[in-house]
């Protein structure tokens, strides 16, 4: 058995022409305020991760290097391009098995991609609406995942906030 969180990266600056090269688009002030407390929100529910995959993209990577330094035992963070936009199930399974021997799985990514990857894990017809900074556990069976997993939960990031 294996949990795999799936987290949308906090708000980042809109595209446009200060960000000609989106991939390179951070987060805002706020976006990292609020995902901090988001993650402080992980931390307090008991949630810990043995790494975290996430995309190359500066503000995933952002809201993954916020979400690890929330945790005493900080995870090490793993850049996977299966978790860009645009990336590929069959190569997100490939960065998936890598780590098969991990229980507790951190994948950081963007919209609609996170919410597409939580419906076919989950065994949905119908994509997740992720917010930024949301977090969704489902667990899996075995890494890679064989056939759907169950949703644990889904929690928005003002929740998150809340708790912590």
């Amino acid at each position: 058995m294996a949990e795999l969180y799936l987290i949308r990266h906090a708000i980042a600056d809109e595209p446009g022409e200060k960000w000609p090269d989106d991939a390179k688009r951070p987060l805002t002030a706020e976006g990292i305020s609020r995902m901090r407390k988001a993650a402080r929100g992980l931390v307090r529910l008991g949630v810990h991760f043995d790494v975290v995959l996430a995309s190359p993209l500066v503000r995933a990577r952002q809201t993954a290097e916020i979400v690890a330094a929330a945790f005493d035992q900080r995870p090490p963070i793993v850049t996977a391009t299966s978790l860009a936009p645009g990336g590929e199930y069959a190569d997100l399974l490939d960065d998936l098995q890598k780590h098969a021997k991990r229980a507790h799985i951190a994948l950081v990514g963007h919209e609609p991609g996170m919410g597409e990857l939580a419906a076919r894990l989950a065994g949905s017809r119908r994509r997740f609406e992720f917010k930024k900074g949301a977090v969704c556990r489902i667990d899996v069976a075995s890494i890679p995942p064989e056939r759907p997993g169950s949703v644990r939960w889904f929690v928005t990031p003002a929740i998150l906030r809340a708790i912590k």
